[in-house]
């Protein structure tokens, strides 16, 4: 079984197996070179050559299309399906008491420790989030008609967390459409507390929803519309700081995807980094991990999809992500480090990254696009060794 994302030429590889090249080639009646190049991606067959690939491997013909499984394909019993149910209002019913504010901050902080320190996270918030979100959910639904002023604003602080999470968590799965109503009940809930440090945390899970939805200009104006505002908002010093600096990063970000690259460098220097000085690594506020090494990350980032792969390697080596709080973070950065080896087709340090990837988030590396695209092009033209490993690992993660 091939996974649905796998190119034409790579099924073609993986479905020939052993055999050589040249001699499926001849006896399909195409060159050895002309089957090379359909195999790296340099070429797509036309349809009798691909029949007659098929039947020369032995597969059907559909086996060698690559097709995106659509998203109401899921199984409706599956984990991700869960957290979906519970998110759009499959919860208790409505006259069950709901739980405490204070019990819910604690389930809230315990999933978002999870979220960002573990390597099976995928796994362990599919089995928390759903009874979570289904409680939270359940409470604001009571707290919006209590007459308990504090609770109501500690349950609906509890939510805008919770949905900040949820944002992450689904845009993660490819529930974009799902991850956009969550950083919108984030804002809501966070208003409705009037609780100025989670309106900008909410702002800022909103800009990395449209930057996964491909709307970098849309997201770009609205992070620093949502700086300004916080600059003004009555907070202390740091979060001030740090929440600022986050939403010039989504800024950044923006502007690197449309490959305005003097421009993110710009204000990633002038705004970012400049409040960066008065945070701490390990300060983590509204999970955001704003500190001074996130800003050196966004500058690996710029450098690697601006193609500036030397560069990028180079601010790589002065980067230590040891004191980030944020295991996602680390599991990026090694990611764009891999990307850069890529780049300039040093296949070796490739593979060695990716297989660094693999002790430290294995879920997370099985669910990266760029992670799965790098797997293929290590097994498509690394040398032989290299190539089998690289061809176990796509075994692992589900790529065959």
């Amino acid at each position: 079984m091939v996974a649905a994302d796998v190119p034409i030429g790579d099924r073609i590889r993986h479905y020939r197996g052993g055999r050589r090249q040249d001699a499926v080639a001849g006896l399909v009646g195409i060159s050895p070179d002309y089957l090379s190049q359909i195999e790296r991606g340099l070429k797509v067959p036309s349809l009798p050559i691909l029949y007659a690939l098929a039947q020369e491997l032995g597969v059907p013909a559909a086996a060698l299309l690559s097709e995106q499984a659509p998203v109401e394909a899921e199984a409706a019993d599956t984990a991700e399906a869960a957290v979906g149910r519970a998110f759009l209002g499959f919860g208790p019913p409505r006259s069950a008491p709901p739980v405490a504010a204070a019990v819910l901050r604690d389930r809230v902080e315990a999933a978002w420790w999870s979220w960002q320190t573990s390597g099976t996270r995928f796994t362990d918030a599919s089995t928390t989030l759903p009874g979570l979100v289904a409680d939270v959910e359940h409470a604001v639904r009571n707290a919006r008609v209590s007459s308990d002023a504090d609770e109501r604003r500690a349950v609906l602080r509890a939510a805008a967390d919770l949905y900040c999470l949820l944002r992450s968590y689904l845009r993660r799965t490819g529930r974009v459409d799902l991850a956009t109503i969550a950083a919108d009940r984030a804002k809501r809930a966070a208003e409705d507390a009037d609780d100025p440090l989670r309106i900008a945390a909410a702002q800022w899970n909103l800009g990395h929803v449209l930057l996964a939805a491909g709307q970098p200009a849309e997201a770009e104006e609205l992070a620093l519309r949502a700086a300004e505002e916080v600059m003004t908002a009555r907070l202390p010093e740091v979060e001030q700081a740090a929440m600022a600096g986050a939403l010039h990063l989504v800024a950044v970000v923006g502007a690197a995807r449309r490959r305005r690259w003097w421009e993110a460098r710009d204000r990633l220097m002038r705004h970012a980094a400049e409040v960066a000085r008065q945070v701490s690594d390990t300060s983590n506020v509204a999970w955001t991990v704003f500190g001074p090494t996130n800003v050196a990350l966004h500058a690996l980032s710029i450098d690697m999809e601006a193609g500036e792969t030397s560069e990028a390697l180079n601010t790589a080596d002065a980067i230590d992500t040891s004191a980030l709080p944020s295991l996602e973070r680390e599991f990026t950065f090694g990611m764009e480090v891999a990307a850069c080896h890529s780049q300039r087709r040093d296949d070796a340090a490739a593979l060695l990254a990716l297989r660094d990837l693999e002790a430290l988030a294995p879920e997370d590396l099985a669910r990266t696009p760029l992670a799965r695209q790098l797997v293929l092009t290590v097994i498509r033209r690394a040398r032989a060794m290299h190539a089998r490993q690289a061809e176990e690992m796509a075994e692992r993660i589900g790529l065959v």
